[in-house]
């Protein structure tokens, strides 16, 4: 069955309202419905971390409707258990949001990416400059902070690029995913938005990343949810709260693989300032993700990097090194069953590639261009 997050947002929506009025029998028979939509919704999830996290929340609204159930099996009476854990994490002290929010310094730097030398120099005059000369930047009435889309097909470095942008400017790094805040279960997703900030601005420098930002801000319809109705005007609130000239400084990075879906709103200056291309790897960036992704293996004297980088045109910096793992599989399965270990050979590598298609569909690209003209 087919479910949009839509309907599950409003079954899930008319469940907690129930359960907040009282009504625990209605409350259990929507929460139970909405934990069955998630489900199927994990059946049908594109990755591993989608997958679990849906199953997270079903477990959570089911936890929900026994709750509902015991509640109305006693006529009201004894402690809703989910209400005060959630009004214990958002008591008079402040939220505690730790146990959804990710806190990190990352390590990677730009270095360590691979190519993508015209996106790092627009990030670095964009962001990084800013940062790293505050009088300069003052004297010239560049602001710091801010807020920055990347864009482009999946698996070309937008996350790895996010982290680096924390590591060069020694900022923590928050990591949210839209489904963390759409999931909890009282259905105050315009708080948890502004716990998140409330968070990232306690610190002397921060970056929130938020990756599939077209989930939570996308565009807006008179039929869509009442949670995105909510929504897209805090995102688009908390974005123009930035305060760009005081001690504390925080940067918004949003990633997708999709931005013709997100909201207009969010594009306009003083939102997300800048809106940078991250595009399929060039040349040399292949050849370094040859290096990087077959470094450390043993390689047949017959592998060469230069003509693998003309063979892998059009290819991620995902598909890559997914190419490595898989050709690495082949000489390791051969070694497990008895034969004599051996390097791995330029046809091992070719084999793999013959079978493996680019993950980027072409007419993505076509429409990543056209969004890229329309924005100049």
């Amino acid at each position: 069955m087919a479910v949009s997050f839509g309907i599950f947002e409003r079954l899930k929506g008319k469940g907690v309202a129930a359960y907040k009025k009282g009504d625990y029998l209605t409350a259990k028979t929507y929460l139970v419905d909405a934990a069955e939509c998630m489900v199927d919704m994990a059946e049908t999830a594109k990755t591993p971390e989608a997958k679990r996290q849906h199953e997270e929340l079903a477990a959570e609204l089911i936890d929900l409707a026994k709750d509902s159930d015991r509640m109305h099996r006693s006529g009201g009476k004894g402690r809703r258990p989910g209400v005060a854990r959630q009004r214990e994490r958002e008591g008079d002290s402040g939220a505690d949001v730790a146990d959804w929010i990710v806190k990190d310094k990352p390590t990677i730097g730009f270095d360590d990416i691979a190519g993508l030398d015209d996106v790092k120099e627009d990030i670095r005059l964009k962001m990084i400059y800013p940062f790293a000369h505050p009088e300069l930047a003052r004297q010239y009435g560049i602001s710091t902070g801010g807020g920055v889309l990347l864009y482009g097909a999946p698996g070309t470095g937008k996350t790895m690029i996010a982290k680096a942008i924390a590591h060069e400017i020694e900022a923590t790094f928050f990591v949210v995913s839209p489904a963390q805040m759409l999931s909890k279960w009282v259905g105050e997703a315009e708080q948890n938005i502004r716990k998140l900030f409330e968070a990232a601005k306690s610190e002397p420098t921060s970056v929130i990343f938020l990756d599939e930002i077209e989930a939570l801000v996308p565009k807006r319809k008179s039929d869509s949810s009442t949670v995105m109705q909510r929504v897209v005007p805090q995102i688009l609130q908390e974005l123009e709260g930035f305060d760009r000239t005081g001690d504390r400084a925080l940067l918004f990075v949003g990633a997708t693989n999709k931005p013709w879906m997100l909201d207009e709103a969010i594009l306009r200056p003083g939102r997300l300032d800048a809106r940078i291309y991250v595009g399929l790897p060039d040349a040399p960036a292949r050849f370094r993700l040859l290096e990087i992704y077959f470094g450390g293996r043993p390689l047949a004297e017959d592998v060469d990097f230069g003509e693998l980088c003309d063979r892998l045109d059009r290819y991620s910096g995902a598909d890559i090194k997914n190419i490595a793992h898989r050709a690495a599989q082949l000489p390791f399965m051969e070694a497990i069953a008895g034969k004599d270990a051996r390097p791995i050979s330029r046809q091992d590598i070719m084999t793999v590639v013959e079978a493996t298609r680019p993950s980027v569909n072409p007419a993505d690209l076509i429409r990543y261009e056209k969004f890229t003209e329309g924005r100049k």
